[in-house]
């Protein structure tokens, strides 16, 4: 029986170009997925899926990481935004490195992006058919960070990082009809989430917005689910997982161009290693 196949990817900041890596070699070899979510930095960086720009994540992201207007504690002091809101999501996709909307929009395969609404606590699976400025906004909402970034308004929604109440969401995407998925971690096997240590200042700088506060204080409890849950599937044969060999030992804002190469690279080592595996796994899921 021919079976749906998703693509869950994780997020993590700088993490994620772990996740570049990967996803460049799938693309480099042709391998399509009926649907993709993507949580933060699996949002903005795994949208150029869809779009097919193989190499565009890590190269702007060598390119700008020392520059004060992409993420820099003057641009949080300045804005009220690590990463600079204007520079990221509108100079480099619309001049400096432009992503390719045309592509994007003509590709049918469905792309959900994973938000935080702050005002209710949940999460919110926003579906992204079109790389517009309003979808820019959500790829933005996605990955924005509490403390260090200001609240997202769309559509009525005031909305912050979807890692905050669904950082893993391969049960998502099953409920949508995604039986058989394709996970992409950027934590090792055996990672344990503790409670945050920013709660305190979350509570302080969050306090008008209970429900997430309270979202933020659990968030490690239900992330060591979903991890297990990943590792249930995986066993099972119903999920394929990638994930780093060992931790990544990389800063969530790195600006070493060095240091991105390496996490990218290792990506890249591991799906080029594991490309027999996913693509046993695709035909076993259509046929």
């Amino acid at each position: 029986m021919n079976q749906k196949t998703g693509l869950v990817l994780e997020g993590g900041a700088m993490r994620g170009l772990f996740s570049a890596g990967v996803l460049d070699v799938m693309m480099d070899n042709g391998i399509e997925f009926d649907a993709v979510m993507g949580v933060s930095a699996g949002a903005v960086f795994g949208c150029n899926f869809k779009s097919g720009q193989i190499g565009r994540s890590i190269r702007y992201n060598m390119r700008f990481c020392d520059d004060p207007r992409y993420c820099s504690l003057e641009s949080l002091r300045k804005t009220g935004d690590l990463y600079g809101v204007q520079f990221c999501y509108d100079e480099i996709p619309n001049k400096l490195d432009p992503f390719d909307k045309e592509a994007y929009r003509s590709n049918p395969m469905p792309f959900y992006a994973v938000c935080t609404n702050v005002e209710t606590g949940k999460a919110i699976h926003k579906r992204l058919d079109n790389g517009d400025a309003k979808d820019m906004e959500y790829f933005r909402a996605s990955a924005s960070m509490p403390v260090v970034s200001r609240i997202v308004e769309v559509d009525g929604y005031k909305l912050l990082d979807g890692g905050i109440t669904d950082s893993i969401p391969l049960a998502s995407m099953e409920r949508r009809g995604y039986k058989r998925n394709v996970v992409v971690l950027t934590q090792p096997l055996g990672f344990v989430k503790k409670k945050s240590k920013m709660i305190p200042l979350i509570r302080m700088t969050m306090h008008q917005y209970p429900n997430v506060i309270r979202a933020m204080e659990v968030r490690h409890i239900r992330y060591n689910k979903q991890t297990a849950y990943v590792r249930e599937q995986e066993l099972a044969g119903n999920a394929f997982v990638i994930r780093p060999p060992h931790d990544l030992g990389i800063s969530r804002t790195e600006d070493d161009p060095a240091e991105l190469r390496r996490v990218y690279e290792l990506g890249r080592k591991e799906m080029e290693e594991r490309l027999p595996e996913l693509r046993k796994f695709l035909e076993e899921s259509r046929r």
